[in-house]
């Protein structure tokens, strides 16, 4: 292969790399965010007084569960991702 061609592949590699790695803490956040509102939708639970109120946030608790799912699905899917690009990227690095 060329060294133009070799370049080219190495750094488009790279920034699909850095796109990943800056897409998984977002994810992370996500999750994280999601799990806060739960904590916070359990304690306004016990005061709720209500069944229509109540059967709200159940199904609010619900749709944030299955944010937090996917979001941890989008996070394994990344990393797996990640380490194929790294494995592609090493090697068309060249050898020491």
């Amino acid at each position: 292969m060329s060294i133009n061609f070799t370049k080219a592949i190495v750094d488009r590699l790279q920034r699909e790399i850095a796109e990943i790695e800056s897409k998984i803490p977002q994810e992370k956040a996500k999750t994280d965010k999601a799990q806060a509102k739960i904590k916070q939708l359990q304690r306004d639970m016990k005061l709720s007084q209500s069944a229509s109120d109540l059967s709200s946030k159940m199904s609010r608790l619900n749709k944030l569960n299955e944010e937090i799912k996917t979001s941890t699905r989008k996070q394994a899917d990344l990393a797996k991702e990640l380490v194929t690009k790294k494995a592609s990227l090493k090697q068309h690095l060249p050898k020491d």
